[in-house]
């Protein structure tokens, strides 16, 4: 099993952005890809707004993301959430363990 946590981090001005480029070029990112049990840690943008920025972060297990959740490391995103002044939403995802149905596996193009 693995939990994703697809976070969408909204503000104005191009602030989504900034984060996400100071928490790439800060090297913050980098360390929660290495912390234990993270699988994924990457944004995206989305084409039709371009004020919001999309993280997909994927961790092991629920401990994974609690160990997460009590590192320093979140007391940096926090400030640097308030910094840019901005809004989350957040949708929580656990992995399908016995994978694609070959139902659907013939619209994928490998």
């Amino acid at each position: 099993m693995s939990i994703v946590v697809n976070i969408y981090y909204t503000g104005s001005g191009g602030n989504a952005r900034k984060f996400a480029e100071e928490m790439e070029a800060g090297g913050t990112a980098g360390e929660i890809r290495r912390e234990e049990g993270n699988l994924r840690y990457d944004y995206f943008f989305p084409m039709a707004d371009p004020e919001t920025v999309l993280l997909i972060d994927c961790w092991k297990d629920q401990e994974a993301i609690d160990r997460h959740h009590a590192s320093p490391m979140m007391e940096k995103i926090a400030k640097l959430r308030v910094k840019y002044d901005l809004h989350m939403r957040v949708e929580r995802y656990v992995s399908d363990e016995v994978g694609m149905p070959e139902a659907d596996r013939r619209f994928v193009k490998e």
